[in-house]
Parts: structure tokens; sequence; C-alpha cells
């Protein structure tokens, strides 16, 4: 059997497993009305503490009804699974045309760090951004000629863009590239950073340079490669017996490389990136000076009935106009909830990938309560966790072996990456309702956030966190080298899987209507797991271009967009469910650990099936 046949059979199992997910996190019912004053699943109800589901729950509760054999888990663990790189990585990594890795040292350090600094100051400082004339005199401020017409290099088409995050950027780059005239409206008052560096891995790369050659040659000059060294799971306190293996706090269950599928589909190797680098190289190379417009929400729109073009209005009542209009503003987007009719609430405001910087404390607590109340109307789903985030100055102490690991556990898991420049992101995930909030500080405890983390994740000798589990000090080594107000709490939120609908208009045209389209985190939000939520949304841009090129009458630019939607959404279906259902089983790894037979067996598929899921995500078509 050739691979190309075997990616092929993957690909089908792939989906097959989506309908299972959709019938996971749907019980065959379908979502609710808009209207619906509550949201239910099989899975979740918005609010409600994630548990442990179907066959995993049946486990947990038997487990916790027979007799404990205290002697089974005495003992020690693997020594192999004690090692970084194990040597069927080490082959992969020796390769020739493999990125070979360069140890940390201060002038790379020096350099990364400086142009994080370099881009932030550009992003406050407004530059290249649609201010003074370059508002005053804008094309989208005129309705342009009356009537359809032919989309000729003197008459491009008009494509205006909501939101300024990564899928917004890639999408104006991308446009541009074909000759279209782009412009971007950011609600954000300000274009600050969120959520740390970005893993732009090999397959939204190749997107990138597609794109643009300038930006992508930008973008790997400054980035850090993360493929040249080893990636995976690890329990996260002692965990086994001596039917199904004993693990030690921090063995390795899963370990694999990112560079070997990368190169064997021909796609250049993972690097991480700082947001606002990100944004300073798109705006700079990617699209026209003064194509993004900030503090400029799109509130509404109207298709012109005579020649479907585009009239969308500002919240400040300034009209735009355009032929096409892209919804690249996030996962509550505004867009979505007037493409669909939702219900008013819908659209909120959220830390997007431009706006969530800015978030305080305050804001944040606030935005935690709305959120649940938004999530609802927008028929989005909680995951059952939420989610600390920070990047911390720290150079970790497994930095030259390991580039990405997650620590498991049964109601939480901790993910750390290397952030470059002697920096580490970190994401710690526990189970619990949507809405929480921490305790604002006070003179006892000034630093509520870093107290909660130390007692959920307190490592070896401590006595462990509130189940008695003493976990890897990984985890508390990057917490507490992180700063209180460093740290960003929100909780996750995903959507339904592509066929929670039965809507004919949805099925043939999931992601646009008329004139009007959308991407990113708008139509297919995800999970972190994979790290695929930017790459997917980068894919986006880059068919969305593809296909309005091919445009040559205005009359012709829904079937286009028609055309873009059908062929993205069976791949960003598959990967999203995936991520979802990569999510819910993580936290029942620790059970799997304990059970004979079924708990090896388990771990092994685990680890053969990794590197057929990266070669699914590492494609060079999309």
């Amino acid at each position: 059997m050739t691979t190309a046949a075997f990616v092929k059979i993957v690909s089908v199992l792939s989906t097959l497993q989506l309908l299972l997910v959709v019938v996971h996190v749907h019980g065959f019912t379908l979502p609710r009305s808009p209207s619906s004053t509550s949201t239910t699943t099989s899975l979740k109800v918005v609010g409600q503490q994630a548990e442990s589901f179907g066959p995993a729950s049946v486990l947990r509760s038997l487990k916790r009804e027979l007799p404990q054999i205290d002697w089974l888990a005495q003992g020690e663990g693997n020594p192999d699974n004690k090692i970084n790189i194990p040597p069927y990585v080490q082959q992969v990594l020796s390769q020739p045309e493999a990125p070979q890795r360069e140890a940390e040292h201060a002038d790379r350090t020096q350099r990364i760090r400086s142009r994080f600094e370099e881009a932030a100051d550009d992003a406050r400082a407004l530059r290249g951004m649609c201010v003074g004339e370059y508002d005053d005199n804008a094309w989208w401020r005129s309705p342009g000629s009356p009537g359809q017409r032919l989309v000729t290099p003197e008459q491009p088409l008009r494509v205006l863009i909501a939101g300024g995050g990564l899928a917004g950027l890639v999408a104006a780059a991308a446009c541009h590239a074909k000759g279209m005239k782009v412009a971007i409206f950011e609600q954000a008052s300000s274009y600050a950073p969120y959520g740390g560096p970005i893993q732009i891995q090999s397959n939204a790369l190749r997107a990138i340079q597609r794109i643009s050659p300038k930006c992508y040659e930008e973008l790997v000059q400054a980035g850090t490669v993360t493929a040249d060294r080893v990636s995976g799971l690890k329990i996260g306190y002692r965990k086994g017996n001596k039917l199904a293996g004993l693990y030690d706090a921090g063995d390795w269950l899963v370990r694999f490389d990112t560079v070997g599928p990368a190169l064997e589909a021909g796609l250049p190797a993972t690097v991480v990136v700082d947001r606002p680098v990100i944004q300073q190289i798109m705006v700079q190379h990617g699209i026209p000076e003064g194509a993004v417009r900030i503090q400029s929400r799109i509130e509404s729109y109207e298709t012109n009935a005579q020649d479907g073009t585009i009239v969308a209005t500002l919240k400040d009542g300034t009209k735009t106009y355009g032929d096409v209009l892209i919804g690249a503003d996030g996962i509550w987007s505004q867009i979505r909830k007037l493409m669909h009719g939702l219900d008013e609430g819908a659209g909120g405001f959220a830390a997007s990938g431009a706006a969530g910087g800015a978030l305080d404390d305050r804001e944040a607590r606030k935005l935690a309560k709305d959120t649940v109340k938004i999530a609802q109307k927008a028929a989005r789903r909680y995951s059952g966790f939420t989610c600390y985030a920070s990047l911390a100055d720290h150079r970790a102490s497994n930095i030259e072996d390991v580039s990405y690991q997650i620590l498991l556990g049964e109601k939480k898991y901790f993910v750390s990456t290397d952030g470059g420049g002697e920096r580490q992101q970190w994401f710690a995930l526990i189970r619990e309702p949507a809405g929480g909030i921490d305790p604002e500080p006070t003179e006892d405890d000034p630093h509520p956030k870093l107290t909660r983390l130390r007692k959920e994740f307190a490592s070896l000798g401590s006595g462990g966190d509130a189940d008695g589990n003493e976990w890897d000090p990984f985890g508390l080594e990057l917490i507490n080298a992180s700063n209180e107000d460093d740290i960003k709490r929100r909780d996750l939120y995903d959507g339904a899987p592509l066929l929670a609908t039965v809507d004919p208009q949805r099925l043939w045209s999931p992601w646009a209507k008329g004139p009007v389209a959308l991407c990113g985190d708008a139509v297919h939000p995800m999970m972190p797991n994979l790290g695929q939520g930017g790459c997917q949304a980068t894919e986006d841009g880059f068919r969305l271009a593809e296909e309005l090129a091919k445009v040559r009458h205005t009359d012709d630019i829904a079937g286009a967009l028609g055309q873009y939607s059908r062929v993205r959404v069976i791949r960003t279906s598959i990967i999203q469910g995936f991520a979802q259902l990569g999510s819910d089983l993580l936290v029942d790894f620790d059970l799997m650990m304990t059970i004979p037979i079924l708990g090896p067996f388990f771990l092994r598929m685990t680890q053969l099936s990794m590197p057929w899921v990266l070669r699914f995500l590492y494609t060079a078509e999309f």
C-alpha cells in the first residue's frame, strides 16, 4: 500500500471519528434555536463541571469500588520512559535535511526579545495603521460604481474584513497578493498582543509562503525553530501498577518529532513567533499601508439587492462599502451572528488576537461572567476547562531537548512550549464550571492566581494537590517563574462540528452567504491541544483568496465564497474534532495507566497514531 493511499484511509477514518464526535457532543440532538434560554447537550451544560464520559466514566466508577492492592503500585518506573530523546526520534532529528538544534545563547535571546519590544512599540504607535489622511481618503468610504460589473485590474474586488487578528491579517494579505483592495476593521482600542507567541506549524508556513514569500522569509528569520527537539505527553504524577505498567511523575507516555512528517511533505519546519512580530510583519510586508483601522467594530451590514455590494456600518455610524465582507472576528463573531440570525448578545466582545492583551484583571472578571451568556446565545460549547496562561521569562531546565510537552492528570493538565528567547509559554487547563473568577488580591494573599496554581500542581515532597497527587516539578518551575499580572485566565469554548445543522443553505455553503463569508475562529474555534487554531485560519485565508481570484464578474462572488467554504469545511472539521476529542480524553489518560491490557494497548495506539495525525495536519494542499 502506498503512503498516499494510507493517508487517504486515515482521512476517511478521521471523518468517521468526526461523526462519532458529533454524536458524542450532541447525542443525536440538534442544537437548540438561538431563542432558547438554555443550551443542553449530552456532554456538558454551559456552566457545569466537565466530567469523564462514556466508557471512561464507567471504568472510573468501577475502579473506585474495587479493592486497592498496595503492592501492585510499588516499584520503579521504566528507566526508558525518563529519556527525553529516544533513538527513533534522534534518528529523525539527525537527518541532514532536518534543522539542527543551535543551543540557546545570549545573542539570540537578545535578538528575539528586542524584536518583540520593537513590534509592540510599532503596534502601540499605530505605525502603518489607518489614521490621518489614510482614514480620510480611504477607498472604502466611497460606494464605487453602481451596478454589477466586470472585475479587472483597474476595478478589482473590494474586500472588507472584520477582525485584525491573525485570521484577518492573513486573509487581507492573501487577497492583496491577488490584486484586490483590502481594508481591516478591528474593534480593539489598541493593537496589543494577547496569548504570547504563536506556533506557526509547517502547513501554515507553506500557506504564508504561497501568499507572500517576503512575509514567509521575515517570519522564519524572526522565529525560533521548535521542530528540532522532541514533543510529547508525560504523566503528571506517579501512576500505574505492575499489571499495566508503572510510571513515575514526569515519565514520558508518548514522544514524537514534528519534523519527520514535515520533511516527508516537503514543508518547512515549525517555528514560534511572537504575536506582535507577526502583526508587524503582516502589516509591513503583507498589506498596503493604512489598511488596518482600529476602534472600528462592524456592527451591521446590508447587501444591496440591485448589485450585491456590501454596505457595512461601524459602531460609530460610519458607512463602509465593498464587494465582499469577511468575518474574521473570532469565536464571538458579530458577522456570524448577523449571517445566521442569532439572538442579540451572540456577537459579544471577546479577547481576540488583537484585543485581548488590553484586558486587565477587572475587565477579565467581568468578561468571564458575560461570556457564559454570550456562549448560550452563540451556540458555542463550553469545553469544561478554564485556562491559565502566561509567558515566563525563564530558561527551561529541559530546553535543549524538549520543545513541547503536556503533563497529564485526572482533572487538569499542564502544557508548555518553547516561546523563543529563553521564554516558556505555558497553559494550565483545569476542569471546573464556566464563569469562575479568582479572588481579588488582598494583604494576606497578594497573588491569588499563583497561590491556586501552586496548590493545583504541588510537586514532589509537598504532600500533593487536593487529591494527594504530587506533580512533576517542571510545572511549578514555570509557574514560579511567572508574575501574577502576566497570568491571564479564560474559559475555553469551541464550536459544534460540521454536521450539527440541517439548514440546506449552510450544508451547501457552510461558511458563506451571498457576498459574506467567515474564516478562522468565527467558524472553527477549537481546543488548543493540536496548536492548529491559527494554522487553520491561515489555510482559510489562502484558500479564500484563491477562490476569489477566479472571479471575473461581481455576480460570481457568492459562488466563489461557497466553493471556498466547501473546500475548507471537511478538513477543518476533522481537525476540530480531533482537538475536541483529544481534550476530553487527555484527562482520562491517568485512568488508562491503571488498567491491565487495555491501558498498554490504548497507550501504544496513541504512540503509533501520532505520526499519521501529523501527516494529516502537515499537507501542502488545503
